[in-house]
């Protein structure tokens, strides 16, 4: 969550600087054009102060007596030129120079500067000339009529290099942009505390609830701050897992004590049956029946307080060779496959993985019961163990009736066992007893069809993680 939330966040902030810095940049560029065209301003002013008293000449005329104005009004241009690098002159309406500097310097025929001129001679000083950039414009001009009893005589024009002032708005812009790219940083940084602060109480929440769902439901989450809002989630989510804990450990209490406390008189009962069966002719089929539902309720009875103590135990994992479990689990059902005419065979190589012995026992136990049991005389039952990736996995096939789509779907159901085989021991609790086993230490149990030579028999497959319980 935290990798989609700040990207989102450091957007919406670069797009506040931005809106904020282009705007402060351009005011930085047009400060600096206005202050330059201000003193360009002035100076044409002063210059033009100089002409307005400059005597004509008559066009054409060859006159050749000094004139102290025109004079002064030259060597103040031509000191200005020198000392700025800035062309400057005095031109009359025609265009015909008055005084400039340098001397070859004209008005030409087109541009900016006769644009200027042409504006100047409306009697409208340059103002707002167009604004210079520091990637374009290395000039700028600069026109202020000169007025002599109401009427423009000449105009005084300035055309300035601008690489100092390009420069200046340039620096301006790195200081600028310096200061977006702290800002920017502040900001990441400022975002990076605010979404740990908010998602922390988040990342807890759904750690806790993993453990939960993985077994450990004495998990809590503990207090992380965030906001107040995400605190009280969490304090409602511990009232929630301690109701839920209770609620479970009720019916944990429940199923152990009641098929303990039947025990006692179901033992009694069936005592009195056996009683009662000495008093019966021998073979009475009623007395038969009466006693094998009794042994059936006791065997039941018996499987619910094992899964009731199943459910509540806490696994011992260790580091075990689960093919050496299984060629025992296998040895040790062998009589009773050869008792029944079934080949038990198994194909358990070396592989290690994290379990508890006695719970992998177990599993392994009713799993390969209920093949045995379920398959006929002549047939074959295989256990083969392998070890690849991060799962040991023991696979169990037999070749007895299988089931049907719809009865796959519910096996290792409490209490469900297929129509077809009611007639077959057993209380149906068996395969959820192994699944609750598995479970606590991490492991599974699945099933599916077995399709060997023959579209028949079931495949069940135990898995048990190769890699350590990650800690608490």
């Amino acid at each position: 969550m935290r990798t989609r939330l700040l990207p989102l966040l450091i957007v919406l902030m670069a797009a506040v600087l931005l809106a904020l810095g282009v705007p402060l940049a351009v005011s930085v560029a047009k400060a600096q054009q206005q202050k330059v065209v201000v003193d360009r301003i002035d100076d044409t002013a002063r210059f033009a102060a100089l002409a307005q008293f400059v005597t004509d000449r008559p066009t054409g005329s060859r006159q050749t007596v000094p004139d102290e104005r025109l004079e002064t009004l030259s060597r103040e241009l031509a000191s200005y030129y020198e000392v700025y690098g800035i062309r400057a002159g005095v031109f009359y309406r025609s265009g015909t120079p008055m005084a400039n500097a340098p001397a070859d310097w004209s008005l030409p025929a087109g541009g900016e500067v006769r644009e200027a001129f042409g504006e100047a001679l409306l009697s409208r000083r340059s103002h707002d000339p167009q604004q210079v950039w520091p990637w374009q414009r290395d000039r700028l001009v600069v026109a202020s009529p000169v007025i002599r009893d109401g009427d423009v005589v000449a105009v005084v024009v300035t055309d300035s290099p601008t690489g100092q002032m390009r420069s200046r708005i340039l620096n301006g812009w790195l200081v600028i942009g310096a200061g977006e790219i702290a800002a920017m940083l502040l900001a990441v940084g400022a975002a990076l505390r605010l979404t740990g602060w908010v998602l922390r109480p988040v990342r807890v929440l759904d750690a806790t609830t993993h453990d939960i769902a993985t077994g450990r439901l004495k998990s809590r989450v503990a207090p992380s701050g965030g906001p107040p809002e995400l605190r009280r989630l969490a304090r409602s989510f511990n009232e929630m897992a301690d109701h839920v804990e209770d609620v479970l450990e009720q019916q944990r209490a429940f199923v152990a004590d009641a098929s303990h406390q039947l025990r006692n008189p179901l033992a009694a009962l069936l005592l009195r049956i056996e009683l009662l069966a000495l008093e019966l002719p021998e073979g009475n089929e009623e007395i038969a029946s009466v006693r094998t539902e009794g042994k059936r309720l006791a065997q039941v009875l018996d499987d619910l307080l094992d899964l009731a103590l199943a459910e509540h135990a806490e696994a011992d994992l260790r580091l075990i060779d689960v093919g050496e479990l299984a060629a025992e689990r296998v040895a040790a059902w062998a009589p009773a496959a050869e008792a029944k005419g079934v080949r038990l065979t198994g194909d358990c190589p070396a592989t290690t993985a994290w379990a508890d012995p006695v719970a992998l026992s177990s599993a392994l136990d009713a799993v390969i019961d209920n093949a045995v049991k379920f398959t006929p005389g002549g047939k074959c039952v295989e256990v083969r163990v392998s070890g690849s990736g991060a799962t040991s996995t023991v696979v169990v096939r037999d070749q007895g009736p299988g089931l049907t789509d719809e009865e796959l779907a519910r096996v290792g159901d409490r209490f469900w066992r297929s129509g077809r085989h009611q007639n077959i021991k057993g209380s149906g609790l068996g395969l959820s007893i192994s699944r609750a086993l598995l479970a606590a230490g991490g492991g599974s149990i699945s099933y599916e069809h077995h399709h060997g030579e023959e579209p028949r028999g079931l495949k069940v497959t135990v898995r048990v993680p190769r890699s350590g319980p990650e800690p608490a």
